[in-house]
C-alpha cells in the first residue's frame, strides 16, 4: 500500500514538472488574450453545450461570421477550441467544439517561465 501511494505521488509530481515545462510565455499570453473578452467567454460557454457550425454559432450569439471568426481564431490559438471542416451536400461547413482544458497559473508557473 505504501508503495502504491508513493508511486501515485511520484507520478503526480512528474506530471507537474512536465506541465511546468510546457507552459511558455507565448502560451500564457495567448491564453490571457483568449479569455480577455466577454464575448469569447460566451462563445466558450456555448460550445461547451454542443458542437456548432460557424453559421449557427454566429446566429445564436448575434454577431457576424467575420467577427466570430476573429474571436474563434484567438480561442483556437490558445488551444481552447478546435475546428472540423465537413462536407454537407456540395457545401463545406466548419464546426467548432471546445477542447478539454485545465490551467493552473500560480507563482511557481510564473517563476519557471523563460522570458
Amino acid at each position: 500500500m505504501k508503495f502504491l501511494i508513493y508511486e501515485v505521488c511520484r507520478n503526480a509530481y512528474l506530471a507537474w514538472i512536465l506541465l511546468l515545462s510546457m507552459v511558455t510565455l507565448q502560451n500564457l499570453v495567448n491564453l490571457g488574450d483568449a479569455l480577455s473578452h466577454p464575448l469569447r467567454i460566451k462563445i466558450l460557454k456555448t460550445l461547451m453545450e454542443k458542437e456548432v457550425s460557424v453559421y449557427e454559432l454566429a446566429k445564436e450569439i448575434g454577431i457576424s461570421r467575420q467577427l466570430l471568426y476573429l474571436h474563434l481564431k484567438k480561442l483556437e490559438k490558445a488551444g481552447l477550441v478546435e475546428s472540423d471542416l465537413r462536407l454537407e451536400g456540395n457545401k463545406a461547413k466548419k464546426y467548432y467544439k471546445v477542447r478539454k482544458f485545465s490551467f493552473t497559473i500560480n507563482n511557481e508557473v510564473i517563476k519557471n517561465l523563460e522570458v
